[in-house]
């Protein structure tokens, strides 16, 4: 890719404020994008947005909770008034809650699906008709590789990434001649936040990493690459596709 690809473009990220949502924030970035960056902690978002600042580019902190459709709408007429438009939007906010499927409340379960597949209905609702006519536009719904596989106590969590996945393809298939492209990200497991208590559990780390060819945890910066990739103009005829980066698992 050019050096500064996305230079002049404007990229939202929803969960901005930690893992893989601030590296692919910064990422961005460092590829020229300015940023919105969303998610409901403003402190935490402004530590990514100070990293963003330190490389010399520019980042807008928006606090909002993108389950929440009055909160969308707020949003979305903030960044238009911030911004102008919405380039790349990547719809990253995200829950895991692992449990026996019959361990769940009802709350707990649909609060796993709003936050995973609702808060992407809602952001594209309001973004997409906006990037239509530019003749660019990039969505990323970060799916997991738990929309292709599963593991016990994973029911709630893995419902809600193979829903998203099928929202990513048939967006996908609306928004073709639009010249946006809409793909999904599924990442394996990855040394961030949502893994923390199992990479502090060593037999829970012995039974992940057995099961990952590459012998590793994923790097949120493999991530973020990987996100600067699909939204650069080399990728613009992927579309309506899952790209699996999980060193190995799912293709034993």
């Amino acid at each position: 890719m050019k050096p500064n690809e996305l230079t002049g473009r404007v990229a939202l990220v929803t969960g901005a404020s930690r893992g893989l949502g601030r590296a692919m924030s910064q990422a961005l970035a460092q590829a020229g994008a300015r940023l919105a960056l969303v998610s409901r902690d403003e402190r935490l978002l402004s530590e990514t947005a100070a990293a963003i600042r330190e490389v010399g580019s520019e980042a807008e902190v928006l606090a909002a909770d993108v389950t929440d459709e009055a909160q969308v709408l707020a949003l979305e007429k903030a960044v238009a008034a911030r911004f102008g438009r919405v380039d790349i939007l990547i719809n990253n906010a995200g829950i895991n809650l692992r449990k026996r499927m019959t361990d769940f409340t009802l709350e707990e379960w649909n609060r796993i699906q709003t936050t995973n597949v609702t808060s992407a209905f809602l952001m594209c609702r309001s973004f997409v008709p906006p990037m239509r006519g530019q003749g660019y536009g990039r969505i990323i719904n970060m799916t997991s590789m738990m929309s292709h596989i599963s593991l016990p106590g994973r029911t709630a969590y893995s419902t809600s990434k193979a829903a998203l996945l099928g929202f990513t393809k048939a967006l996908a298939l609306e928004l073709a001649t639009d010249a946006i492209t809409v793909n999904g990200i599924s990442p394996g497991p990855c040394s961030t936040e949502i893994n923390k208590a199992l990479m502090e559990n060593a037999e829970l780390t012995q039974f992940f990493i057995s099961r990952i060819p590459a012998g590793r945890w994923g790097q949120p910066e493999e991530i973020g690459q990987l996100a600067v990739y699909l939204c650069s103009d080399a990728a613009g005829f992927i579309t309506g596709t899952d790209i699996i980066i999980d060193g190995g698992w799912t293709a034993q």
